[in-house]
């Protein structure tokens, strides 16, 4: 720890965070987690206990006049067993709304994931770390500190060279998002950089992220922690992880989706709901999973295995799921007035893979992220949109 200051140490405590739905006391410190308890007991696999726990859209939010700023953390970071490491997680710091410094934790607990395909891991313990911020201008700001988004941390301590206290609320309309990897951020530069961040921003809302890599699969406990969760606009983007692992037919899809959505209406009966269908995916657009890992040239990608042909037995691809996803918002947005689809390949289609190619097949790159933010952005918060400020009649497709 550096002693050039006289630091004030401040607990991490609840009102200090936003994005996350829970905290684990540990050993150490805190583990911020984006599902309840209730919730991560009902987790049936290692995919998602790491990435629910994994602090996309997670920050530390207070108020302050401290221009130099460390926070200890306990990062976990994922390797898989062949592949050079990852670069470090970024922490990103925003003053009154505007990155303004970026750093990393080197170090930390690593684990190995030895299977891809059964995502089996052994865990390497290693030292907690600090992330430090100095410089930073005088006077009251409010400060952010985004978490890496894609690296398990726990929180172990926060010092400042000036007393903090929690931000104060702004007045922003809380977004609830639940996606796949891809809205977790897989292969986005930094945790503000993934594309719900990016349209938060644009939006003027406060985000909490449910996005999680490999695991929207419409699993039940998913949807009661979202029908519990306040907010005041829901968006759900449902369909790849569903095809790539091959987890459900035609028949099952459909009255999965209306049991999730009955799920949320519980909590959230007049809330406007967004249902986003997946993004372009060449590989998966009609080809059914799973979907497999490809080293053929040495560079991590993945190629769906599935036979085309099973398409008429039931077996799902992404245009079949676009068109039951654009069936069942419309069938029941003639009782639901809140309820709202949107094309996925509105925010990265044809077009879009053409600038700005999958380069694992899957997931964008960050030049990918920053344009399906900036395309939800327009679509959903601009004017006419569905989570749009004040908007009139109802727009139930934007497909």
């Amino acid at each position: 720890m550096s002693t050039e200051h006289d630091w004030i140490t401040t607990p991490v405590t609840a009102d200090l965070l936003r994005g996350c739905l829970d905290l684990e006391p540990t050993a150490r410190g805190l583990l911020p987690h984006r599902l309840p308890a209730r919730a991560r007991r009902q987790i049936p696999d290692t995919q998602l206990t790491v990435a629910e726990a994994q602090p996309s859209g997670v920050r530390l939010a207070f108020r302050t006049r401290a221009t130099a700023i460390e926070l200890d953390t306990l990062p976990t970071k994922r390797v898989y067993q062949g592949f050079p490491a990852p670069a470090d997680g970024v922490y990103d710091l925003l003053v009154d709304g505007r990155l303004a410094a970026r750093t990393t934790v080197p170090g930390g607990n690593t684990r190995v994931i030895t299977d891809m395909v059964a995502q089996t891991s052994e865990l390497r313990e290693g030292p907690a770390g600090t992330a430090r911020f100095t410089d930073l201008p005088a006077g009251e700001k409010d400060i952010e500190i985004w978490l890496p988004h894609a690296e398990v941390t726990e929180l172990i301590a926060l010092r400042t060279d000036a007393p903090v206290e929690p931000a104060p609320d702004r007045g922003r309309r809380v977004w609830l998002h639940h996606g796949s990897s891809i809205s977790h951020g897989s292969n986005a530069a930094h945790p503000t950089a993934i594309w719900p961040a990016l349209a938060a921003v644009r939006g003027g809302v406060e985000l909490v992220n449910l996005g999680f890599s490999g695991g929207a699969l419409l699993d039940p406990f998913t949807a009661r922690a979202m029908r519990d969760t306040p907010a005041d606009l829901i968006s759900l983007k449902i369909g790849i992880n569903v095809v790539n692992a091959d987890v459900m037919r035609l028949r099952a899809f459909g009255p999965a989706v209306h049991g999730f959505l009955d799920t949320i209406r519980e909590g959230h009966p007049a809330t406007p709901l967004l249902v986003v269908s997946p993004i372009l995916c060449p590989v998966q657009e009609d080809t059914p999973g799973p979907l497999a890992p490809d080293l053929a040239d040495g560079t991590l990608r993945f190629k769906a295995t599935g036979d085309p042909a099973e398409r008429a037995a039931g077996r799902l691809t992404l245009t079949v799921i676009r068109d039951e996803l654009a069936r069942i918002v419309g069938q029941r947005a003639v009782d639901d007035p809140n309820l709202h689809h949107l094309d996925g390949r509105d925010l990265y289609g044809e077009q879009d893979y053409a600038e700005f190619p999958l380069p694992d097949e899957v997931h964008p790159d960050p030049a990918g992220h920053r344009r399906i933010g900036e395309n939800f952005a327009r679509r959903v918060f601009g004017d006419g949109g569905p989570f749009a400020t004040g908007r009139g009649e109802a727009n139930h497709s934007l497909g």
